[in-house]
């Protein structure tokens, strides 16, 4: 049934949620017949036990593009409402709420479902995120599996148990540490993707080839058509290495206290962008990209790496039409006062200076805590 399997460790932080299993399956139709389909396990004395997961009761969460699809939409016309609870939320970052977290906690808990009930997420980092929150709350912690659809979920979001919501237009404010049991994993969806989620999902690709994988930077950079073109078996190898890349570095920092933090390479950047945009205005891999040529841009300022390297991060973002101007086009140009504050506001910060991921090299980073009038002079 699944092409290939991924195993996850790291501290518990709830009962279940020290291991994470990304199963990728061939197709959609396989993929969402696997919720109901026996499991076989090995038992202690080593005989293979049989569990059945057709009684397990399941709280689906979705969005309503993703039930838009017509294997989806088959999948729903299957599903017994009366043993599992099904929540069609509105599409978009807009819609990243506290009030539709608890909208799903009201469902499972007017539906009855208690802690082994399975909060499962179908959609991309919006619902994966939200789904994750609401499961990590509820009882104080229910199971937790996801069905990322987006490229941006499954090379990012879904993976290493960050969950949450956008709180008073500032991003991801409110949120936990819970880490799915499960990942469904399937490249077909990404077929199915607009032109803006997928060069979104991109944008998070070229931030883990710069951290982790240089063969990841070196196929953005020079396997351009294929990328483009979404040919199935590069999509599913950007999928597989970025996997591979996070699973590292959240086995190693789950909380993250250290390493972790730098996944956030272009986000101190691209999060003020977005919030000073309007949340949902500017897709999230697009804000990224912006904050990773700034990145290199200070990086370059501050001495830590040379032109050659930010000419080289340059030519990848172009490449794919990003922005590595000093304020994006959608910004007004006297805007730099106002990133600056509220870069501020970003959770990564300790002190009165703002946190940065910085970057000597290909895959050699720093954390650094940075000035105002460092900050602005690359803006």
């Amino acid at each position: 049934m699944n092409e290939d399997k991924l195993e996850l460790f790291y501290e518990p932080i709830n009962l279940g949620t020290n291991k994470t299993d990304i199963v990728f399956y061939k197709n959609i139709d396989l993929l969402l017949t696997a919720f109901f389909a026996d499991t076989v396990i090995q038992g202690i004395d080593g005989k293979p036990v049989i569990i059945s997961n057709k009684k397990q009761r399941r709280v689906f969460v979705t969005d309503t593009n993703v039930a838009k699809l017509p294997q989806f939409k088959t999948f729903i016309s299957t599903i017994n409402l009366k043993e599992h609870s099904l929540i069609i939320l509105p599409a978009g970052e807009k819609n990243k709420t506290i009030e539709n977290v608890l909208a799903i906690a009201k469902t499972a808990l007017e539906d009855g479902h208690m802690r082994n009930s399975v909060f499962t997420g179908i959609g991309g980092g919006v619902i994966c995120d939200m789904t994750a929150f609401a499961a990590s709350i509820f009882k104080r912690g229910a199971k937790l599996e996801l069905v990322p659809t987006t490229l941006l979920a499954m090379v990012d979001a879904a993976i290493g148990g960050k969950t949450g919501c956008d709180f008073d237009n500032w991003k991801n404010m409110l949120g936990t540490f819970f880490p799915a049991q499960k990942l469904y994993d399937c490249p077909d969806f990404v077929q199915s993707l607009s032109e803006e989620e997928y060069r979104s999902g991109l944008g998070e690709v070229v931030k883990t080839g710069m951290l982790y994988a240089p063969k990841l930077f070196q196929i953005m950079s020079d396997e351009k058509q294929k990328v483009l073109s979404r040919d199935p078996e590069t999509v599913y190898e950007i999928i597989k290495r970025c996997s591979l890349a996070k699973a590292n570095i959240v086995q190693r920092d789950l909380m993250e206290k250290g390493p972790r933090m730098e996944l956030n390479l272009g986000h101190t950047f691209g999060h003020a962008y977005e919030s000073l945009a309007g949340l949902g205005k500017i897709p999230h891999g697009d804000a990224v990209a912006w904050g990773l040529g700034r990145t290199v841009e200070l990086s370059v300022v501050l001495g830590y790496c040379q032109n050659d390297y930010k000419n080289d991060v340059f030519a990848c973002l172009n490449n794919y039409g990003w922005s590595t101007a000093p304020i994006p086009p959608e910004l007004a140009q006297d805007s730099a006062d106002s990133l600056i504050q509220i870069m501020h506001k970003d959770k990564k910060n300790s002190g009165e200076k703002i946190r940065c991921i910085l970057q000597k090299e290909l895959n050699m980073t720093i954390i650094e805590e940075i000035a105002d009038s460092d900050i602005r002079a690359v803006l």
